[in-house]
């Protein structure tokens, strides 16, 4: 009879439990880094089992083994690596997407300017004596000029914004490092197959992934579940034997970034960190082709207009100042003083500033730089599209395993119900015959 109410027993208790499993399934379904828990059961043998003779073996209840969390190894690392790749393709789209909006012409309009200098020359040409187009031959120059100071100002702007969100990117993953230390700690601490084990290792993969969306690391991991995470491109241990090794930035006056952990450098590899340094390399090098552009531009103009001679006959003044976009201002020239005339006649350095229009010509140029712009920002947002894919697919696969079935957890919940219900029922029939048995003495 006691037998009995043991197996009744254990069965309350451990159904119990395996519904309290089945309800925190379907409470977190919906939460990020969660991985689906099972209550793993055993059969319980009786006190009259013989290690040596099976048939002695007979049912005594069950018994809880503890909780497993439903994981494969091979498909969480995998749609980490995907993840990775996917916010570093991102994150670099989004700033070449900025960076070819800044050097568009409804941004700057050095494209529409440089058109209209041009044309307003070749107007001069037929009417070199008209103070109206000598005028605004005079207001496109300046409104080049603006043009590029402007597309400086924008792309300074963007540089001094990526630094920034890497900063504090670096901060985020700073801190997600120290909580991952801080899980590992807890984990020694932890008992094998308990819920506050469960709970701290679907943080800790957590964080893991956080860490991977900002630079690509590798883990390994001992048999109490604590993590070792390395850098992957050098090596060098971020978290490991208690210690963690904080992850610096530095950026160079051009606006280039440079990551250091514990003084040496590490490349981030994938991640939003590395799509930021991408970004960073981009944007300082459009910064230094717009100083070359500016100053090109302006040497040429300023060569052409001083080879001609103004309405007073004074030698041309060059038309720009300063060195780089940022600096490049219109020089302040009157009307009078534009060098329409050369010795061919009134009209003739006009037509030698027309004819500067080519295949190498300041229009041309900043039109390929553009077209440069515009294919490499496609093929950015093509590589985001392929990498996002990719991790779609690699989390969908990861999710058939660690993910949280309804209809699932429904059927299950339904089994231990009816379960828990025998169980209850056993201990009832054990009281009803004990009373019977004792009723009649």
């Amino acid at each position: 009879m006691s037998d009995l109410l043991s197996i009744g027993a254990s069965g309350l208790k451990a159904y119990s439990r395996a519904m309290s499993t089945v309800g925190d399934n379907i409470a977190n379904a919906q939460t990020p880094g969660y991985a689906r828990r099972t209550l793993a059961l055993k059969e319980m043998a009786s006190g009259t089992e013989s290690a040596l003779v099976g048939r002695n073996v007979s049912p005594g209840g069950v018994t809880i083994q503890g909780i497993s969390r439903s994981i494969d190894k091979w498909l969480i690392n995998d749609a980490r690596i995907s993840s990775g790749e996917a916010e570093r393709a991102a994150t670099r789209a989004d700033w070449m997407t900025k960076v070819e909006s800044a050097l568009s012409d409804d941004a700057n309009g050095i494209s529409t300017n440089l058109t209209k200098l041009f044309t307003t020359a070749d107007q001069l040409t037929a009417d070199p004596n008209n103070v109206t187009l000598r005028a605004q031959f005079l207001q496109s120059v300046d409104d080049v000029a603006s043009g590029f100071r402007s597309s400086a100002t924008q792309l300074g702007a963007m540089s001094e914004g990526i630094s920034d969100a890497a900063q504090s990117s670096v901060t985020d993953l700073n801190n997600n490092l120290d909580a991952l230390e801080s899980v590992n700690a807890g984990l020694r601490k932890a008992r094998a197959g308990s819920t506050n084990e469960a709970s701290l290792l679907d943080e800790r993969d957590r964080l893991i992934d956080q860490i991977s969306s900002q630079m690509s690391v590798t883990a390994s991991f001992d048999d109490k579940g604590t993590v070792t995470l390395r850098a992957a491109g050098t090596g060098d241990t971020l978290v490991g034997n208690a210690t963690v090794t904080h992850v610096a930035i530095a950026t160079a006056a051009e606006g280039r970034l440079g990551f250091t952990a514990g003084g040496a450098a590490i490349d981030p590899g994938s991640g939003n960190l590395a799509g930021l340094s991408q970004a960073a390399d981009h944007v300082a090098d459009q910064r230094a082709g717009l100083d070359a552009a500016a100053a090109q531009f302006a040497g040429q103009l300023n060569a052409a207009h001083q080879a001609g001679t103004d309405a007073n006959g004074n030698a041309g003044q060059p038309l720009f100042a300063g060195t780089t976009a940022a600096t490049l201002t219109a020089t302040p020239l009157s009307a009078s003083q534009v060098a329409a005339a050369n010795g061919s006649g009134t009209n003739g350095n006009m037509l030698a500033i027309g004819g500067m229009r080519g295949a190498n010509d300041p229009e041309a140029a900043w039109a390929s730089r553009l077209a440069s712009q515009a294919q490499a920002t496609s093929s950015s947002r093509a590589q985001f599209a392929a990498a996002a894919t990719r991790a779609d697919g690699a989390a969908a696969a990861r999710d058939s395993v660690s993910g949280v079935d309804l209809d699932q957890e429904a059927a299950d919940l339904l089994r231990f119900q009816q379960a828990y219900s025998a169980a209850a029922r056993t201990i009832q029939v054990a009281r009803e015959t004990m009373q019977a048995l004792l009723s009649a003495i």
